[in-house]
C-alpha cells in the first residue's frame, strides 16, 4: 500500500469523461477507485490503462443513488489506500425526451435521474468530507451540464436535475471551506458513446454537426478536454471555488438548435 500518492474517486468512470479523468489523473501519479454499475468490461479497460500509467486502482460496482453503497465505496477506498484527496461526481443519467412532449416524462423519471445526477452527489461528498476535513484540504468536483444554464438537453427532467447539480456545487463550496474546495464542470455537446446511444448514429451526427456550424470554435469536446478542465480543478486552480466553468466552445453564444 502507497500512502504517499493521492487518492481520488471518480464515479461513471467506466467510460467517456470519467474514464478520461482517471487516466489523466493516473498519469499525474495518482491512485484512482473506478466506478460502474453495469459496464463492467468497460471498467476494467479503464483500471487496465490507469495501471499502464503506474496508478494503483480500486474497481468499485456502485450505484450512487444508493446511500450504503456510496459509503461502501468511500470505506474500501480508505481500506485500501487510508486517504482520499479528490472526489469527481461524474456519474449521470438521462431519459430522452422531446421537449414538447411533456408526458413522456413521468414522476419516476425525475426520481430516478434525480436520486443519479443530484442525491447521489450529495451522497458521495457527505460521505467523504470527514475524511477531507480530517486531512486538512479536498477537491470535489461535479460534471454538470450546459443544460443547467440553457435548459436545453436530454430532457426537460435532466436539465432540471444538471440546475440542482450547480445549486448543490454553489451550496457545498460555501459550507466545505477552507479545507475543501468545490466545483463544477458545464460541458456542452460531449463527442462519444453517451449521446451516440441516446439518440443514434443519424440525430448524433446531424446535431453534432448543426452545434459546430454556429459555434465560436466550430468543433464540440472531446471526453479529455472535459477531462482536461476537471483535473485543472483538481491540481491547480487553489483558489478556484463555486466556480461552474462552461465548456462548449462557446456554442452558448449563438442560436442553438431546438431542445431535443
Amino acid at each position: 500500500m502507497n500512502e504517499q500518492k493521492k487518492v481520488a474517486i471518480i464515479t461513471g468512470s467506466a467510460t467517456g469523461v470519467g474514464a478520461a479523468t482517471a487516466q489523466q489523473l493516473a498519469s499525474l501519479g495518482w491512485n484512482v477507485v473506478i466506478n460502474y454499475t453495469r459496464s463492467q468490461q468497460e471498467a476494467e479497460e479503464t483500471v487496465a490503462r490507469c495501471q499502464q500509467e503506474g496508478a494503483e486502482t480500486l474497481m468499485v460496482q456502485a450505484d450512487v443513488s444508493e446511500d450504503a453503497a456510496c459509503q461502501r465505496m468511500v470505506a474500501a477506498t480508505l481500506e485500501k489506500w487510508g486517504r482520499i484527496d479528490a472526489l469527481v461526481n461524474n456519474a449521470g443519467m438521462t431519459k430522452y425526451c422531446e421537449y414538447a412532449n411533456l408526458d413522456g416524462l413521468q414522476m419516476q423519471d425525475f426520481q430516478r435521474i434525480y436520486a443519479v445526477n443530484v442525491v447521489g452527489a450529495f451522497q458521495m461528498a457527505r460521505a467523504v468530507v470527514p475524511y477531507m476535513k480530517q486531512a486538512g484540504e479536498g477537491t470535489i468536483v461535479n460534471t454538470s451540464s450546459i443544460s443547467a444554464l440553457t435548459g436545453i438537453g436530454s430532457s426537460i427532467a435532466y436539465a432540471a436535475s444538471k440546475g440542482a447539480m450547480n445549486t448543490l456545487t454553489l451550496s457545498l463550496a460555501q459550507t466545505l471551506g477552507p479545507e475543501i474546495r468545490v466545483n463544477a464542470v458545464c460541458p456542452g455537446f460531449i463527442q462519444g458513446r453517451w449521446i451516440r446511444n441516446g439518440l443514434g448514429e443519424e440525430r448524433y451526427e446531424a446535431l453534432r454537426q448543426a452545434i459546430e456550424s454556429v459555434s465560436p470554435l466550430q468543433r464540440t469536446a472531446t471526453p479529455e478536454e472535459v477531462a482536461d478542465a476537471i483535473v485543472f480543478f483538481i491540481v491547480g486552480g487553489k483558489i478556484a471555488n463555486a466556480q461552474l466553468l462552461v465548456l462548449d466552445g462557446g456554442y452558448h453564444l449563438n442560436q442553438r438548435p431546438p431542445g431535443l
